[in-house]
């Protein structure tokens, strides 16, 4: 914002500047605008839930005023709230973003839900070994972690920028003792035997990244996005790799596009994966954690 421009939300108390902000992002058409105003309003003055509503009457700070209005300038061109913010909560955990790692999201709890099912079926008597291929932030890898008392993790990606971000995010969350983060393409640079290999890796076809949401298309790594031509590219390359690793009995789960389950199985069991369930649907109803198990040879 220059200086000649006028602030809407100078002079404005903070839940008159929370409803303008709300009703700009709703002429935008965003949707989730009441939530998108709360969280930058928030944001902005360096209060929770609790502080908006107790000062509610209170007229915002010159600085205040300054600041909101950037963010809402930024969200009004579709820059996602996480973005702006730097942070995005996963498994209940705040992650810090990057410029190399996807904003994680809600679906891909699912590959931790289906991951902790099966580690936890097999009742092992060591600690349990964690690969995490693509790690972007480290959010699965990490909840994961976060999840199962002394099990040792390790998170590839091909950034490195996304590796920092993902080491300083397991140091702030104190789980920094327990992870270590390595630059390869998906397993290459890995060592067996895993308990348990997950992932998320790049799977929207190359022609469909033009006609994703701004938040995605202009806003997320094209490197986390691009698929190949179909879309199945890096579950091509990482699979026969994650089979490689597996300790017998030992577990792969990777995140699926709408539509993809069942292809993404098929590529399972030509690399002599056996797949003992259906894959877990995320609360869309889209089978989004597919996961096969290594037998004993």
């Amino acid at each position: 914002m220059t200086p000649r421009e006028k602030n809407p939300f100078t002079g404005q108390s903070i839940e008159s500047a929370r409803r303008a902000l709300a009703a700009q992002l709703r002429s935008a058409g965003l949707d989730e605008a009441e939530l998108d105003a709360r969280i930058l309003l928030g944001a902005a003055l360096g209060l929770d839930l609790t502080g908006l509503v107790v000062q509610a009457g209170r007229p915002l700070t010159e600085a205040e005023a300054l600041q909101l209005a950037q963010y809402a300038e930024r969200r009004l061109a579709g820059e996602p709230v996480a973005r702006i913010l730097g942070v995005r909560e996963f498994w209940g955990l705040p992650f810090r973003l990057s410029e190399a790692t996807l904003v994680p999201r809600p679906d891909t709890e699912t590959v931790v839900e289906r991951a902790l099912e099966l580690v936890r079926e097999r009742e092992l008597s060591h600690a349990p070994r964690i690969a995490d291929i693509g790690t972007g932030s480290g959010a699965i890898l990490l909840a994961l972690l976060h999840e199962i008392p002394y099990a040792f993790g390790v998170g590839t990606d091909l950034s490195l920028t996304a590796l920092e971000t993902a080491k300083a995010n397991a140091t702030a969350l104190g789980l920094g003792n327990r992870s270590a983060f390595v630059a390869c393409s998906y397993a290459a640079a890995l060592r067996g035997p895993f308990d348990l290999i997950v992932s998320n890796p790049p799977y929207i076809p190359s022609g469909e990244i033009p006609k994703l949401s701004i938040e995605v298309r202009e806003h997320d790594p094209h490197l986390a996005l691009d698929g190949g031509n179909d879309g199945y590219d890096a579950y091509r390359a990482l699979i026969p790799q994650a089979a490689a690793r597996l300790a017998p009995g030992g577990a792969l789960i990777v995140e699926a596009g709408q539509g993809q389950a069942r292809d993404i199985e098929t590529l399972m069991m030509a690399a002599a994966l056996l797949v003992d369930r259906p894959a877990k649907a995320d609360l869309g109803g889209i089978l989004r954690a597919v996961s096969a198990r290594k037998m004993p040879p």
